[in-house]
């Protein structure tokens, strides 16, 4: 990017209202150019997967119409795709901070932040470096896996495995009603939707922590 170019930014959110008024944003600051929005994480991989790339950065809400910001990071690593994306979330829990660090966000932004601290995350992000808000570093490596009880760590490691229900409830020795019961928690203690998500995330962070 020479100094004279502007930044192309491409934004992934399912709240119309909030890319109305990034795309405003955007439209009257000359450092940027709108390159396009979509409401869907599936969009904007297929998006990010086009060579070359129509967008310097992207500004991914974290509640998409179809996952989380979480979910499309790790998709891009599944892929092996590396774009420069800001997570933007109006949720301030700092969990989805370190998530997101994680999983390689380069940038993070809270969407009642003022304006100016997105610009300035657009740009250092650009430039090649991390713009986060502040967190204590030190725990940066605690991961939604760390929360868990062995039993529920065995219970997503067989799931990672193929185990169906089923073979759940048979090796274990519970009903596979009991057995539907404790993925529910597992998921909803992961912040997932299905068994393909959670074992995702256990891939992602075993593959980051080995």
């Amino acid at each position: 990017m020479t100094q004279t170019s502007r930044l192309n930014v491409l934004i992934a959110e399912r709240n119309p209202l909030v890319i109305a008024a990034v795309r405003d944003l955007v439209g009257r600051d000359e450092r940027f150019n709108f390159a396009g929005s979509m409401q869907s994480g599936e969009a904007f991989i297929e998006a990010a997967a086009k060579q070359p790339a129509e967008f310097d950065v992207a500004i991914v809400g974290w509640r998409l119409s179809d996952m989380n910001g979480g979910e499309v990071l790790m998709e891009l690593q599944n892929r092996k795709l590396a774009p420069r994306i800001i997570i933007f979330s109006n949720d301030h829990d700092v969990g989805i901070l370190k998530q997101c660090v994680r999983l390689g966000a380069q940038g993070f932004c809270y969407q009642f932040e003022d304006p100016l601290m997105l610009f300035h995350t657009l740009v250092a992000v650009a430039n090649g470096r991390i713009c986060i808000p502040y967190t204590d570093v030190t725990k940066i490596g605690e991961t939604r896996l760390s929360g868990l009880t062995t039993r529920e760590l065995e219970l997503l490691a067989v799931l990672a495995d193929g185990w169906t229900n089923l073979q759940i409830a048979s090796r274990t020795g519970i009903s596979e009603n009991t057995v539907k019961y404790h993925l529910k928690n597992l998921y909803e203690k992961l912040g997932v939707r299905s068994r393909a998500m959670a074992v995702a995330l256990y891939a992602s962070e075993k593959r980051s922590g080995s």
